[in-house]
C-alpha cells in the first residue's frame, strides 16, 4: 500500500528528456511491456524507460519508451506490432529523424505457426520464419508450410 509520501514522489514523477538515443512514440496503451519483450531492452547496458498510459490528444492514452543511448537494436518488429509507432531518434538533445516503421518482410521467432502438419510443430528448436507476403493486408505466411499465421 501507497503512503502519502510515495504518493506525493509519483505525482511529481519526471523521466527527463535524452541527449542522445531513441524514443518511441505513439504505443497503443498497454503495448509498450510487449515492445521492451521483443526487442530485448532489459540485456541493455543503458537506461531504458517505460512510460505506460501518458496522455495523447490523439488517442487519450498511450505508451512511450526512451531509450538513453544510440544501439544496435532492430525497430523493424515496431512495424508489426503497432503501425502508428513513432521512432524519433535524438542527437544533441534534438530529433534529428522521426519516422513510422514498415511491416517487416520477415518476422524470425515473434508469431509462430499454428499448424500441427508444420516442421515448426514437430521439430521444437527450429527457428520460426514468416515472411510478409500481402503487405497492404499485413499477411504472413510460415517459410516452411506456407500456412497464413496471423
Amino acid at each position: 500500500m501507497f503512503n502519502l509520501i510515495s504518493l506525493k514522489l509519483l505525482k511529481n514523477m519526471n523521466i527527463d528528456s535524452i541527449k542522445n538515443g531513441y524514443v518511441i512514440d505513439h504505443i497503443q496503451a498497454g503495448k509498450s511491456l510487449e515492445i521492451y519483450k521483443y526487442l530485448n531492452l532489459g540485456e541493455l547496458d543503458t537506461q531504458v524507460a517505460i512510460i505506460k498510459n501518458a496522455r495523447s490528444k490523439k488517442s487519450g492514452k498511450k505508451d512511450i519508451i526512451k531509450i538513453d543511448e544510440h544501439t544496435d537494436i532492430n525497430l523493424d518488429i515496431l512495424g508489426y506490432i503497432d503501425p502508428n509507432i513513432t521512432v524519433n531518434k535524438i542527437i544533441d538533445g534534438k530529433i534529428v529523424e522521426k519516422y513510422h516503421p514498415k511491416l517487416p518482410k520477415e518476422l524470425v521467432n515473434i508469431i509462430k505457426c499454428k499448424n500441427p502438419r508444420c516442421i515448426t510443430s514437430v521439430e521444437k528448436d527450429l527457428i520460426h520464419i514468416c515472411e510478409l507476403t500481402d503487405e497492404k493486408k499485413g499477411i504472413y505466411r510460415c517459410k516452411y508450410c506456407e500456412e497464413q499465421v496471423n
